[in-house]
């Protein structure tokens, strides 16, 4: 699949598994949940791990794991919830995570240069046919006033 990454369209392998999918094998991601209930035997694993946040889990429940985590998706099940930006902002500042922060689910093109500034470093939006329009988006604005966390 293509995703928006570092600024430029790239070629990403990250494959979301439900909490009742079998791990296999590759750079898999999967629920705060999950990751909290299976802990660090998880990483005993051939493949990436990554792990899913949604605007209702406290992210500071991840940061345990942040060490070890490759990335952290940001899920946006509806377009009307900005605690994600927050998380975001939270794991670059506070926490110091350097792994990639990837925004994900229903988000708009006019969204991303505001998630870059609070962190979030890649892109896959609900609908794949805004990719270019989303990738704009993060040229929105050639001047800011105040400091972000990229």
């Amino acid at each position: 699949m293509q995703i928006i990454k570092d600024n430029q369209l790239s070629n990403d392998a990250w494959e979301y598994k439900p909490d009742d999918a079998d791990l296999g094998n590759g750079d898999v991601i999967i629920s705060l949940s999950r990751l909290q209930q299976k802990g660090k035997a998880l990483f005993n694993r051939t493949g990436k791990l990554g792990a899913r946040i949604v605007p209702s889990d406290p992210v500071d429940g991840i940061v345990a794991y942040l060490p070890d985590l490759a990335l952290v998706e940001l899920y946006f099940p509806e377009l009307a919830d900005g605690r994600l930006f927050s998380h975001a902002w939270l794991l670059r500042n506070r926490y110091n995570y350097t792994g990639e922060i990837r925004a994900t689910g229903h988000f708009l093109p006019d969204q991303v240069f505001y998630l870059s500034r609070v962190g979030v470093n890649s892109f896959y939006p609900e609908n794949t046919a805004h990719l270019t329009s989303t990738l704009a988006g993060l040229k929105d604005f050639s001047v800011s006033y105040q400091p972000s966390a990229n």
